[in-house]
C-alpha cells in the first residue's frame, strides 16, 4: 500500500502530515503527486471529497522547500485561484497545516476584506498566493504583488474557473506569469467545451481520473420529489423534522430566494444561517464557522457554497431548486458524506425545473430514485415559466408550474416573526407555501418584467 513517503515528499512535510489525519494518500494523492513532483502539467479529475486539495498542494510545497530561501518583496512563487472566498479559505488552512514547522509563507487574497492589509502582506513576498481572480487583478493593476517569478499555476474547480465568469479574468493574470510554468487543473467535472479551453493552458498534460467525471461518490444516497413550487417549504420542513441535530445544506438559485426561505426557517424554530453573494465577507466567514462549530443545524445557501466548502458534519444536502448548470448538482451533493461518513442528497423539482432535472440524470448517466409524487406530464412542464425566469421575483413566483388563469397557492400556515398571521382569506394550505403568487384581476399570476 502506498505511503506519504513513498512519494518521496520532504522530512518537514511527513512530519506536519504525522500530525493531521491525513494517514495513507487517496487516489488521486497517490497518481497525481509524483507526476507534479517530476514537473509535469497536470489536469486531476476526481470526485468531491476526495483530496485535491493535498494532491497539488503537498508536492508544491515540497518543491518550494527544496528552494531554500526566501521570494522577494511582491513576489509570487505559486499562485492557487479558486472561485469563492471560501474554497481560498479553506485551500489556505490546508496549506497552513502541511507547512507547520516550515519557512514557508503562505497569503491569502480575496474580496471583501482589505486591500491596503492585502497588499501589506504581500509587500515581502509569498510563497504561496491563494486568491479569488478578481482581487488578484486589482493587486497586480495597483502594482501590490509581482507574478514574474511565479512557476506554478493551480486553478482550484477549474471547470468553474475557465467558463465564461472567469475565463476573461484569468486571461488577464495569465500574461502577468512566465510562460515557462508549471500548470496544474483540477476538478471534479470537466465538460467537454471547458476542456477544450483548459488544454490551451497545458502543455503536454497528464491526466490523472479516479472516477468518471460528474460520478457523485457511492455513499450518497439520492432522491427526487416532484413537487408544486408553492409546497417545497412544508416538504423541506418535514424532512428537516425528521433528523433533528443533523447538519443539512440547503442549496438555493438565487440570492434573494436563499435569503427569502431561511428567514421562513427560522420563524419556523429551526436554527438556521445564510451565505450568498449579497452577504458581506465577514457575514459568511462567521455563519460558515458557526455551521461548522454545530451552533446551526441548517445553511441555506447559493452555489457559492457548492464547491470546496468541507464540512464534514454535513449529513444532508436539499437542493430546494435545481441547478441550472447540471455538473452544480455533482458539486452541491458533494458536501455530504465526506471522509468516510454516508449523506443523504434529495432534490425537489417543479415542473418549470424538468429539463434541469433531464440535464442532471443525463450527465450522471442514470436515473434519481423518485421518493414522491410522479414525473411532471408535458403538458405542465410546456405551460410552466422555466426555471431562472423572471428573476426579480420572489422566489418561487413564477416556477411553481401552474397553468395560466390556476387558483394561486395558499399562503404559509404559520405565523410570521412577530406573531402576525398570514393575511388573506384564501383556502387553508395543503402543506403550505413558500411564494405565492399575486393574483391580477381575475386571471392568471401578477409577474414583474424579466
Amino acid at each position: 500500500m502506498t505511503t506519504f513517503a513513498d512519494l518521496g515528499l520532504s522530512p518537514a512535510i511527513l512530519k506536519a502530515l504525522e500530525k493531521t489525519t491525513l494517514k495513507l494518500p487517496t487516489p488521486i494523492q497517490a497518481q497525481a503527486i509524483p507526476h507534479i513532483m517530476a514537473g509535469r502539467d497536470l489536469m486531476g479529475l476526481a470526485q468531491t471529497g476526495t483530496g485535491k486539495t493535498a494532491a497539488f498542494g503537498l508536492p508544491l510545497l515540497h518543491r518550494i522547500l527544496d528552494l531554500g530561501h526566501p521570494p522577494g518583496p511582491k513576489n509570487v512563487r505559486a499562485l492557487i485561484l479558486a472561485p469563492t472566498r471560501e474554497l481560498i479559505a479553506q485551500i489556505k488552512d490546508n496549506l497552513e497545516v502541511f507547512t507547520k514547522g516550515t519557512a514557508v509563507k503562505v497569503t491569502m487574497v480575496v474580496g471583501g476584506a482589505s486591500l491596503f492589509k492585502q497588499a501589506q502582506a504581500l509587500s515581502k513576498g509569498t510563497d504561496v498566493l491563494v486568491a479569488t481572480p478578481g482581487r488578484l487583478i486589482d493587486l497586480l493593476e495597483r502594482g501590490d504583488v509581482s507574478l514574474e517569478k511565479c512557476a506554478y499555476l493551480v486553478l482550484d474547480e477549474a471547470d468553474h474557473m475557465l467558463d465564461m465568469g472567469f475565463i476573461h479574468s484569468l486571461r488577464k493574470i495569465a500574461k502577468h506569469i512566465p510562460q515557462k510554468r508549471q500548470t496544474l487543473l483540477f476538478s471534479a467535472t470537466m465538460p467537454k467545451d471547458i476542456s477544450e479551453i483548459a488544454d490551451t493552458y497545458l502543455r503536454d498534460p497528464i491526466k490523472v481520473q479516479v472516477a468518471p467525471p460528474g460520478k457523485p461518490i457511492e455513499r450518497i444516497v439520492q432522491g427526487v420529489h416532484y413537487i408544486p413550487n408553492g409546497d417545497k417549504a412544508r416538504l423541506l420542513e418535514e424532512y428537516l423534522k425528521k433528523h433533528p441535530g443533523e447538519q443539512a445544506l440547503v442549496f438555493g438559485r438565487t440570492k434573494h430566494g436563499s435569503e427569502k426561505l431561511a428567514k421562513l426557517l427560522d420563524s419556523w424554530g429551526f436554527k438556521v444561517g445564510s451565505i450568498h453573494g449579497n452577504k458581506s465577507q465577514n457575514q459568511r466567514d462567521r455563519t460558515l464557522g458557526e455551521f461548522r462549530a454545530g451552533a446551526l443545524d441548517v445553511l441555506v445557501a447559493t452555489d457559492v457554497a457548492a464547491r470546496g466548502i468541507d464540512i464534514p458534519t454535513v449529513r444532508h444536502v436539499y437542493n430546494f431548486d435545481m441547478p441550472n448548470v447540471p455538473e452544480n448538482y455533482v458539486h452541491r451533493i458533494g458536501r455530504t458524506a465526506r471522509a468516510g461518513a454516508e449523506g443523504t442528497a434529495v432534490a425537489f423539482c417543479a415542473p418549470g425545473e424538468m429539463g434541469e432535472l433531464l440535464a442532471v440524470e443525463k450527465l450522471l448517466k442514470k436515473p434519481i430514485p423518485v421518493l414522491g409524487g410522479a414525473p411532471w406530464s408535458a403538458e405542465m412542464v410546456a405551460a410552466a415559466p422555466k426555471a431562472g425566469q423572471n428573476r426579480g421575483q420572489r422566489p418561487g413566483a413564477g416556477r411553481g408550474g401552474q397553468k395560466a388563469g390556476a387558483q394561486p397557492p395558499a399562503k404559509p400556515q404559520g405565523q410570521r416573526p412577530g406573531g402576525q398571521k398570514p393575511r388573506g382569506t384564501g383556502p387553508k394550505p395543503q402543506g403550505g407555501s413558500f411564494a405565492p403568487r399575486r393574483v391580477e384581476g381575475a386571471g392568471g399570476a401578477k409577474r414583474r418584467p424579466g
